[in-house]
């Protein structure tokens, strides 16, 4: 795999340098060149790239083949700012569908499996990445996209979905419309799930598994190294096999900007070992993880990478405090009498900062006591105190009552940084 890789690596950067204008001019201000890649670890000479250059670039600045190569566009939707684009070629395309494939089949997907993918079909890399991934397996694809819940969980009844193919949050809601249109999920024939697209706590994985009656295994990727397919869990779950003859990945420090050893928590870098239109090296994920090389049970060899804990550039800072969506996801999961349905709002209360844990009641949540809803409410905001060590406001609302997202479930409003462009 080493000499793979360094192959591989070799002839990236080498090309890259070549055929991209962007890296050329970064690399020579760095005072780096290709034929410095004696060693996998002389990528560590070379600047990182960044999702504001990809930014900076729109729309094919990162391009590394002509336009006329480029058979598949995709872009992310440009939310915090401009949208990145990413480019396929015919090869890239091929190898994404393999990439996907083997995720798919370390879940547990076989050709016997019908798969429905409630991700969205579009820009966005999943519904697609999904789709031709499992059409290589050889499974049947159901390519519902998301929305029109009520519809979903009537063709998992029609046509006999054995697998789930969306966001954690997602599964949430549609579990929760199943129950409203008084469908019992354990007498469906959905058996695993394969989720991503956004961070999720071990606590939710349960709660959609005790809810689908299913296996819930995660998967990981993002739009500018491919999309979907990048690692996903074998049947072992607790971490995710990266496929690093493909991707070489790294684990830095997010301040500095050092390597860490394998096993220390850190941002997750990659570089594309083989990807043709718009190759990155060294780029800066912003996810939170780390990198374990140890054998997997499951026989495989390649390094797995831990499940994401969060993101360096949307972690929260509140009074000096570290604060990652998902610590406050893992003590909410565990409370019984709350939903899985919950927004984390910051704002500024003068030079303070002010943190609002705005959570739904599940449906069997609310007794009809007020001293009970009291008592719920204390219990949550003590639990949050201890996890957080802050103490935040708890505000509980009906079941049902926040919105739903078909995707990414947005959980963080964050008025501070209105408060300061004003």
């Amino acid at each position: 795999m080493r000499a793979l890789q360094l192959t591989r690596l070799q002839a990236l950067v080498e090309r890259v340098y070549r055929m991209s204008p962007f890296y050329r001019k970064l690399w020579d201000e760095a005072g780096v060149k290709p034929e410095q890649v004696k060693t996998l670890d002389d990528i560590r000479r070379f600047p990182f790239t960044t999702k504001d250059m990809l930014r900076q670039n729109y729309p094919y600045g990162m391009f590394a083949v002509p336009l006329s190569k480029i058979v598949r566009l995709h872009a992310s939707s440009g939310t915090m700012g401009q949208s990145t684009v990413v480019g396929y070629t015919r090869r890239d395309l091929r190898i994404w569908a393999d990439m996907v494939a083997r995720v798919a089949v370390q879940a547990g997907v076989t050709r016997r499996d019908i798969a429905q993918i409630s991700f969205g079909y579009g820009l966005f890399t999943g519904g697609f990445g999904l789709h031709y991934g499992l059409e290589r397996v050889g499974a049947t694809v159901l390519p519902v996209s998301s929305g029109n819940t009520q519809r979903q969980i009537q063709l998992m009844q029609d046509f006999g979905t054995t697998v789930l193919v969306g966001t954690p949050s997602y599964a949430l809601h549609m579990a929760e419309v199943a129950e409203e249109m008084g469908v019992d999920t354990s007498k469906l024939k959905l058996r695993l799930g394969l989720f991503g697209a956004e961070p999720w706590t071990e606590e939710m994985r349960s709660e959609i598994e005790k809810r689908w009656h299913i296996k819930a295994t995660d998967n990981y990727g993002l739009s500018e190294i491919m999309g979907p397919g990048v690692a996903g869990e074998c049947e072992y779950g607790g971490k995710m096999h990266i496929s690093e003859d493909h991707f070489f990945p790294e684990v830095i420090d997010p301040k500095t900007g050092e390597s860490l050893p394998p096993g220390e928590e850190g941002e997750l870098v990659f570089t594309t070992l083989t990807k043709e239109g718009i190759p990155l090296v060294r780029y800066r994920t912003r996810d939170i993880s780390s990198l374990d090389y140890s054998p997997c049970p499951c026989g495989r060899t390649t390094v797995r990478m831990k499940k994401v804990t969060g993101r360096s550039d949307d972690m929260l800072i509140i009074r000096g405090v570290n604060v990652f969506p998902s610590q406050i996801e893992a003590v909410l999961m565990s409370i019984d009498g709350v939903g899985p349905q919950y927004q984390i709002i910051v704002d500024r209360k003068g030079f303070m900062d002010d943190i609002e844990v705005v959570v739904e009641l599940s449906k069997e949540g609310f007794t009809g006591s007020w001293r009970d809803l009291e008592a719920l409410e204390n219990k949550v905001r003590e639990r949050l105190e201890n996890a957080l060590s802050l103490r935040p406001r708890v505000k509980l609302v009906e079941y049902m009552s926040l919105e739903r997202s078909m995707g990414k479930a947005k959980r963080v409003i964050d008025k501070r940084r209105k408060t300061t462009d004003n």
